[in-house]
């Protein structure tokens, strides 16, 4: 605690030399409290934004979904699954912007004189207190459940001053979730489902399953299926699972989700692998690598609509014949990026992968 106390000391002595501390946001000072309850006050509405820490795409994403991010969110910070593959596609002004390197500290973020800066939630201690102690700003983003992620667009609504546009997305988000919900509720059973993330760290290839409480569990059961890893002991994070568990699961359908977009390819993999060729999923043809495009669609990020949706054609495909995961993927990338269809035919539809159409 001391430490981080005096780092703290030295930021703000530096960025008070340097003439950057304090907000310069236009227009009459405003309070903004998140769906975390923590309260942020600015002077007005933010002209320099930055976004940083752990889960950064997930944040970009949802930020950028407001057309005033584009001019306004002058920082951000390159992590594993780059901001780089996906804002230059609906950013003209991208390359103008400050791009901060891996697990920064709060002296290289003051640099950039934000006037808000904006993280996940869980970098509140590791980052954002040291942020407030020198005056800067920070609003925290959750995003896990679909509850939440409305309350959290509520609140870019009020950082943008953009409360109408924050209404039309969250209402985008629930007539497709209404949807979903009411055709699987006609269904005569509920499968076993199995979501597995497989990673391969220096040849260590190991799968996980995601906390119960995660957004990849909650589309699960909002598809109309069973996530029958629910009884694990988790963690904070994904969990590593031995095949015995999965074997002893036998779950009719099996999901994989691999973060690099490798998903195909693993689950040729397992489909030529006796062990696994022994599963009920695998007899049966159910088993799926996870629909991805930029990014996987399962995580909390903005696609986990269309992540739902397809779910829901994977689980449920006698009862969702009216979704068209094409049609979803257009309208997604127009309505929420304002793409248009010459952009997603020659910038999204290519980078289509996982079992899609």
């Amino acid at each position: 605690m001391k430490k981080s106390i005096i780092v703290a000391v030295l930021v703000l002595l530096l960025t008070a030399c340097s003439g950057i501390s304090g907000s310069l946001g236009s227009g009459r000072p405003i309070e903004v409290t998140d769906a975390t309850g923590h309260t942020a006050l600015l002077d007005g509405v933010p002209e320099r934004i930055a976004v940083v820490g752990k889960a950064t795409i997930m944040i970009q994403d949802t930020v950028f979904m407001f057309e005033e991010a584009q001019a306004r969110v002058i920082a951000l910070e390159n992590r594993n699954q780059s901001a780089i593959s996906f804002l230059p596609l609906i950013d003209d002004g991208f390359e103008e912007k400050e791009f901060l390197e891996k697990n920064i500290g709060p002296e290289q973020i003051a640099a950039v004189r934000p006037e808000l800066v904006i993280m996940k939630n869980f970098m509140a201690e590791q980052l954002g207190e040291p942020l407030e102690l020198i005056e800067i700003p920070v609003i925290y983003l959750d995003l896990e459940t679909p509850e939440v992620f409305y309350e959290d667009v509520l609140t870019l609504g009020q950082v943008f001053d953009a409360g109408k546009r924050a209404d039309e997305i969250i209402t985008y988000y629930q007539d497709r979730v209404i949807q979903v919900e009411n055709l699987v509720a006609g269904a005569d059973s509920t499968p076993g489902v199995l979501i597995l993330q497989h990673s391969d760290l220096d040849g260590e290839i190991a799968f996980k399953v995601p906390p119960v409480s995660w957004l990849q569990t909650r589309i699960v059961e909002m598809s109309g299926g069973d996530p029958i890893w629910k009884g694990v002991e988790a963690g904070e994070g994904w969990t590593v699972i031995n095949l015995e568990q999965i074997a002893a699961w036998d779950p009719e359908q099996i999901f994989i989700i691999d973060y690099s977009g490798n998903a195909d390819q693993v689950v040729k993999e397992l489909q030529n692998n006796e062990i696994w060729a022994s599963l009920t999923a695998v007899q049966n043809g159910q088993l799926f690598a996870f629909a991805f495009d930029i990014y996987s669609w399962d995580q909390p990020d903005t696609r986990w609509i269309l992540g739902l949706q397809w779910l829901a054609t994977k689980i449920h495909p006698d009862l969702t014949g009216e979704i068209d995961i094409l049609e979803e993927v257009n309208s997604f990338y127009t309505f929420l990026y304002r793409m248009d269809e010459e952009s997603i035919a020659r910038d999204i539809i290519p980078n289509l992968k996982g079992d899609l159409p």
